[in-house]
């Protein structure tokens, strides 16, 4: 466990617990909320283990914590019945979806100051993924709610907010004390190693990830445009 004040471990449960929220009333898929739920439990008992502070190992253990829910979204996409599913999503609401992305640049900064994050994977660093929450409510407003935005703005937003997303994941990949470490040897990418933040890799990336590629999809089918955004 680490030695660090209350406020920052709960401040970040309760945004991975928001997350969960937009997702579900997006899909209301109660079979995914269960799924979701499930893997949150067992990641958290492999956490609270130590599971993931062995760093040493070949292939890093690491992979256990990302890989499957890559592979599920892959089968989403890959699926007749996962396409069926994405096409009944509210947009508006997986929109809602990125605001936690402001919270959790709150916690690194915090966890930062803990030295147990490097600075470049905070927005002191080279980490802006802040603009992606901060903007989200505006383009849920303006997208969807009362769309006035082009289509053009809205697949342009996805892919410069997915692009922020891969700029910090390679970063926090890359500063994780790992074989593979190539960044902030002085102060590694700790955190993330530990419950409840290995539910930052293991949960909210993947959502926020699918989201900005869901609402890719959608956007470039024409019968899943705004009616008024084009």
């Amino acid at each position: 466990m680490l030695d660090i004040p209350f406020y920052i471990p709960f401040t970040f449960m309760l945004t991975t617990f928001a997350a969960l929220f937009f997702f579900y009333r997006a899909g209301q898929s109660a079979a995914v909320l269960y799924i979701l739920l499930l893997w949150l439990a067992l990641q958290g008992i492999l956490a609270r283990s130590g599971f993931y502070t062995v760093t040493d190992t070949r292939p890093p253990r690491f992979l256990l914590l990302v890989l499957p829910l890559v592979l599920g979204i892959l089968l989403i996409f890959l699926t007749r019945g996962g396409r069926a599913w994405m096409n009944g999503l509210d947009y508006q609401r997986l929109t809602w979806l990125h605001v936690v992305r402001v919270p959790v640049e709150l916690v690194l900064f915090w966890l930062y100051g803990q030295q147990l994050v490097p600075a470049l994977i905070t927005f002191e660093g080279r980490n802006f993924d802040i603009l992606s929450g901060l903007t989200a409510p505006f383009i849920a407003w303006y997208g969807y709610m009362r769309p006035r935005l082009p289509r053009g703005m809205l697949i342009g937003w996805n892919l410069f907010c997915m692009a922020l997303l891969l700029n910090v994941v390679i970063h926090a990949i890359l500063s994780a004390p790992t074989p593979i470490q190539q960044l902030a040897f002085d102060q590694p990418n700790r955190a993330v190693l530990y419950f409840p933040f290995v539910w930052l890799p293991g949960c909210i990336v993947p959502l926020v990830l699918f989201s900005h590629l869901a609402a890719i999809r959608a956007l470039i089918k024409k019968n899943e445009l705004p009616e008024h955004g084009i």
